[in-house]
């Protein structure tokens, strides 16, 4: 049943910004025009722009110099001074010292503004650029060719997202780059995941960095590769049956982002038009401003369009939160939804959000930890993270009095959504579950860390015992992935990956942390993929996992003061018992199911009950560490 809430999103229109005119395009073969919005650089106060551009081949070379395009003025009537430039790369005498510049392939540059009072400020990024270089260099490739999706994008369809089972993933952490991550796809698919969610690929100004510092939205980050290799990377991903979501930092930039750097240059000479204050993650961004909320409008319709995405998870929404009916969040996540409604009926692949029942199936996740349900119920999310449940897992791990009860209950993602109708629309509702994620430790590292180097005081390089604890893990994997909600699992934690990451500090984000391949093969890791697998195919093969309801039995005698977690989930006569055992003895309990009849346990197959009495107790044994889930038949 829809539960209806106010109405959500604001009147102000986002708006799609004219992005034909912006950034660096090859309008003709080898004539490049440059485009971008410098609110208050006036020439008529003393201002002046120009780009310099040289051929990457270059660009190391001392006595290669830089051509510099200087850019002409004029104003647009809804975001002010507009400066733009071309070069004739078929005309244009080389710069001293160049070897390769008037030729094809990729090109990068900068932008440079003279100010009358501060001087020349160098190495401004281009904030509407499609490509990047290595820092504060922008790029553009020249003579390049567009990438062509295959047919089956006008086949795919978005899951639904309660149906989705997550893998998150960071790109040079999972395999190096976007191509060997594109090799490992039929593995995820094989493993039962039909949705990722990439972290960041957008531009930040290190090389190693989780990427919540971008500097650049429109483009992927050099370390992944071109802008055509994600393409085919969704392309890939889509014809293996997987769904991409892309992680989005919209609330704060890096200090390296053209309007953030280049009005701090400035000293308060100008307002910023696109910044506010700082916040604890960067400088925040004021979607106040309508150039801030058509940016970010534009750039998720980008990548809707460009890139294919089936959706975004939007990293730390606090920071532009202003409410159900504000100019932040809530409009930009109704806007984008208000876009591909406007796609229905469409045969190109904008048709892989409808389905057949009328849904839309565009996913867009918050990250609004301080109250996850708040965020379903005022604004057009379709999924929240939420830490009640690693939380409480992470309780549960420590022995904690009634840590049992709190994951149970939270299992259940009581008070949470199906559905909320606002604005005639109805948007299905889910959380996100899960016990471990980038931003946190593995979970095995509850039952304890190491050191890797036997230096107690190299704190950074510690990690989870595997080797002693890995059994530990099971119970918790059987629980998420028969939870309701939508489960997520971290990259490497189908082998029981086991980094250690502080709460605090450069050491969480630019420390490099490649998932370990060897694991997959090793006598610990191998029980636990075993188990992923056969949990996500149970998961997929009932609907009682993906629609039913969840009854936790919160019994202490006969459960919970035995370590023992009891739960059900059905959907009409769909349903499944699931038992987990958190502790090192195996453990008897009993049982009086619901229905007559067999029960199959779907994870060994080694307990299947036949001949079972409606109401009668049934004895239950329960192996240590591990679960049990029983299906009637």
């Amino acid at each position: 049943m829809a539960q209806r809430a106010r109405a959500l999103g604001s009147e102000v229109f986002m708006n799609y910004l004219p992005m034909n005119t912006l950034g660096a395009l090859e309008i003709s073969p080898k004539i490049l025009h440059f485009g971008i919005f410098l609110p208050g650089v006036d020439p008529g106060e003393g201002y002046a722009v120009s780009v310099k551009i040289i051929h990457e081949t270059d660009q190391y070379l001392q006595a290669a110099q830089p051509a510099v395009v200087a850019q002409a003025h004029s104003v647009d009537p809804t975001y002010g001074d507009y400066w733009s430039g071309q070069i004739d790369l078929n005309t244009a005498s080389p710069p001293p010292g160049s070897s390769a510049f008037g030729q094809p392939g990729r090109y990068v540059y900068r932008y440079i503004i003279h100010s009358p009072t501060r001087g020349d400020i160098d190495f401004i990024i281009d904030p509407f650029s499609r490509e990047v270089g290595v820092g504060r260099l922008s790029a553009i490739t020249v003579g390049s060719t567009p990438y062509t999706f295959s047919a089956n994008e006008t086949k795919w369809k978005t899951p639904p997202l309660k149906n989705a089972i997550i893998y998150e993933l960071m790109i040079t952490e999972f395999r190096d780059d976007l191509d060997r991550t594109i090799r490992q796809l039929p593995y995820l698919t094989d493993l039962g995941i039909n949705c990722i969610e990439v972290m960041p690929v957008s531009n930040v100004l290190s090389t190693i960095d989780w990427g919540y510092d971008p500097i650049g939205y429109f483009c992927v980050a050099e370390r992944f590769g071109k802008a055509s290799d994600f393409q085919h990377f969704v392309d890939l991903c889509h014809q293996n049956g997987i769904a991409v979501v892309v992680d989005s930092v919209y609330g704060h930039t890096g200090g390296d982002f053209a309007y953030t750097q280049l009005y701090n240059a400035l000293q308060n000479d100008l307002p910023n038009p696109f910044n506010g204050g700082s916040g604890d993650f960067g400088t925040l961004n004021d979607f106040s401003r309508q150039l801030t909320q058509d940016y970010f409008y534009s750039v998720n319709q980008f990548w809707l369009d460009t890139f294919h995405v089936d959706g975004f998870r939007f990293d730390d929404v606090p920071e532009y939160w202003d409410g159900p009916t504000g100019s932040g969040y809530a409009n930009l996540v109704y806007w984008t939804y208000q876009y591909v409604k406007s796609k229905a009926g469409a045969t190109d692949h904008y048709q892989r959000f409808f389905d057949a029942a009328g849904n839309i199936n565009l996913i867009q996740i918050a990250e609004y930890l301080p109250d996850p349900t708040d965020i379903l119920y005022g604004s057009y999310s379709t999924g929240t993270w939420q830490d009640g449940t690693l939380g409480a897992a992470a309780n549960c791990a420590a022995g904690s009095p009634g840590a049992i009860e709190q994951l149970g209950l939270q299992l259940g993602l009581s008070g949470y959504p199906a559905s909320v109708t606002a604005n005639a629309d109805t948007l299905p509702k889910t959380g996100l579950q899960y016990i471990e994620n980038h931003d946190h430790q593995r979970f095995i590292c509850n039952f304890g860390t190491i050191s890797v180097d036997n230096d107690p005081d190299d704190v950074l390089l510690q990690q989870g015992d595997r080797d002693n604890n890995w059994p530990k893990v099971q119970p918790y994997l059987i629980a998420l992935l028969t939870s309701k909600g939508t489960p997520l699992l971290s990259e490497g934690q189908e082998f029981c990956e086991n980094y250690w990451i502080p709460s605090s500090g450069y050491g969480r984000v630019m420390l490099y942390r490649p998932v370990r391949w060897n694991y997959f093969y090793d006598n610990d890791g191998q029980p636990i993929i075993r188990l992923i697998r056969k949990l996500t195919k149970i998961r997929q093969g009932g609907t009682q996992f993906s629609d039913g309801l969840h009854y936790f039995y919160n019994d202490y005698d006969n459960f919970n003061s035995k370590g023992l977690l009891a739960f059900s989930r059905q959907f009409n006569s769909a349903f499944s018992l699931i038992v987990v055992n958190f502790t090192d003895q195996q453990q008897t309990t009993s049982f009086a199911f619901p229905t007559s009849g067999s029960y199959v346990e779907e994870i060994e197959g080694t307990q299947n009950l036949v001949g079972v009495v409606a109401g009668v107790a049934q004895t239950l044994t329960i192996p240590s560490n591990y679960g049990c889930i029983w299906t009637f038949q």
